[in-house]
């Protein structure tokens, strides 16, 4: 029993070991060197001014699920919302006896962001995101006011898998301040700009109606205390 301790100690150590030089290796700036502020209120909120634990309180609905998204997955975190909703209406549930919650997190944050933002900071390379359409990296949001045809799946047909359309089935959407605030610094590290400057304007570009909360697992964690079953999306 004592060996096997040792092991596991052995093994944990290494594996955090591996993924500092990981960290190293991506040319990544330290985290002690990013301005890594705690995400106070006043910083957590949109340019509505409403208070994350106030956002989170309006999920509703008997039938409640949160997809944690942490970074692009084709097309997956966002059909997975209208699948919830179109399979609860196939067994009787109505879309106003649904709740979901989709945590945009970690390098999935560009998704909450305009078009504009997308093509000066080459956000589909920086993150590594595909447009659907053209399978290259992409230069627009391609899930914000898609074209109908833009999403189409086998044996179903086109799907409304947009944010906007999301939101007009009652589902909410936030961004990860802290992720805000960590990559805009990278971003603004790499092309020589200032940091504060970058994450002002990407928070000024945030689309229509997505929630700026402290943090992505606080949301998650959040809104499984309000009933939501998880769903890992990314």
């Amino acid at each position: 029993m004592e060996n096997t301790d040792k092991e596991l100690f052995t093994n944990r150590r290494d594996f955090l070991g591996k993924m500092m030089l990981g960290a190293t290796a991506l040319s990544l700036p330290s985290f002690g060197a990013l301005p890594l502020y705690a995400a106070t209120p006043a910083a957590a909120v949109t340019s509505s001014g409403e208070d994350p634990d106030a956002w989170i309180n309006k999920i509703k609905g008997k039938h409640r699920l949160v997809l944690d998204v942490p970074r692009p997955h084709e097309i997956f975190p966002f059909a997975w919302a209208k699948i919830f909703l179109l399979t609860n209406e196939a067994t009787g549930v109505p879309e106003k006896d649904c709740g979901v919650v989709v945590v945009l997190r970690h390098d999935a944050i560009p998704y909450a962001m305009k078009d504009e933002l997308w093509a000066k900071y080459k956000l589909g390379e920086v993150f590594k995101a595909d447009d659907p359409l053209t399978k290259a990296p992409a230069t627009r949001n391609p899930f914000w006011q898609p074209k109908v045809g833009d999403f189409n799946v086998p044996g179903i047909g086109n799907v409304a898998i947009g944010i906007n359309e999301l939101q007009n089935s009652g589902v909410m959407f936030c961004v990860c301040n802290m992720a805000l605030t960590v990559y805009s610094a990278v971003v603004a590290q790499q092309m020589g700009l200032q940091a504060e400057d970058v994450k002002k304007e990407w928070i000024a570009g945030l689309l229509p109606g997505i929630q700026i909360v402290p943090s992505g697992i606080w949301a998650i964690s959040r809104a499984q205390e309000k009933n939501c079953g998880y769903c890992f999306a990314g």
